[in-house]
């Protein structure tokens, strides 16, 4: 019992297994405990700067529910510049690092275990925004449950709320064979999170730490045309989307795209 909280198991073809509900026996303790190394805080507050709490602010939003808080690093930042926050994630493990690293910077957190797509059965509240941070939305492999997940942010977002959420650059990945930099999402120092392979419908991630531990996450690999259509047929009126928080990303292959979905309801629709 103690090694299956201590290691991954992918059975005999790891390649074979894509199923959604097997995020949560990916993050096992020792791999959450070594999650901040990989994320580094003051690295990654630098390179993201202020780009969210721009953005939140520019939209006149005040409360906010982090549905993939992981270890807690964006419901800090959020926190610490004054907006509400509601942190979920379906991770028991990740809560408690998330809870713990709060504390230790002064803070509660209010946290919530929820399955995004029964989010609302455990979140009794509406919001100005919901964040989707971390690459966490490929977390679902399966058609069904993006399309579920995506209707239970928009339900618990107010007529005129926001979803932000991000993703890796998987269309670079897959048509060009375009490796992450490591740049802008994870900052950390002899940390390295590599992809072992891709497919139209896995992209298996491995990280490696400095104590040479590694550890590994099976992921679906949205297509950014893909999402932003999901984002649409959910009901999300105007999307606009971001290159490592920059709006004009064009010249270069970000490692990240930021989609902002409004709800709010416009005579005309587009996308940028």
């Amino acid at each position: 019992m103690l090694n299956s909280k201590l290691e991954q198991d992918y059975g005999e073809d790891p390649l074979a297994v894509r199923e959604t509900d097997k995020y949560q026996e990916e993050y096992v303790k020792s791999f959450v405990e070594k999650w901040d190394e990989l994320i580094d805080w003051d690295g990654r507050a630098e390179a993201e700067g202020h780009f969210f709490i721009d953005k939140l602010r520019e939209l006149g939003v005040k409360k906010v529910l982090d549905v993939a808080t992981g270890t807690g690093f964006h419901s800090v930042a959020l926190l610490e510049a004054g907006f509400q926050v509601t942190s979920a994630d379906g991770s028991p493990v990740m809560l408690a690092k998330a809870f713990e690293n709060a504390r230790k910077r002064g803070h509660i957190l209010r946290t919530i275990h929820a399955d995004w797509r029964w989010l609302n059965r455990d979140v009794h509240d509406l919001y100005d925004a919901v964040i989707c941070l971390g690459n966490s939305f490929t977390h679902l492999h399966d058609e069904k449950d993006r399309r579920k997940a995506l209707a239970e942010y928009y339900a618990t977002l107010r007529h005129d709320g926001i979803l932000i959420l991000d993703q890796r650059n998987y269309d670079a990945l897959l048509d060009k064979q375009v490796k992450p930099t490591h740049k802008y999402y994870y900052c950390g120092d002899n940390v390295t999170a590599e992809p072992e392979h891709v497919d139209e419908s896995l992209a298996r991630f491995k990280y490696t730490f400095g104590d040479k531990s590694e550890f590994h996450l099976n992921m679906f690999p949205l297509r950014k045309a893909y999402m932003q259509r999901l984002l649409r047929e959910v009901g999300f009126q105007r999307v606009t989307t971001y290159g490592d928080f920059k709006e004009t990303y064009r010249e270069s292959e970000p490692d990240f795209f930021i989609h902002v979905a409004e709800k709010s309801y416009q005579t005309g629709e587009g996308d940028e």
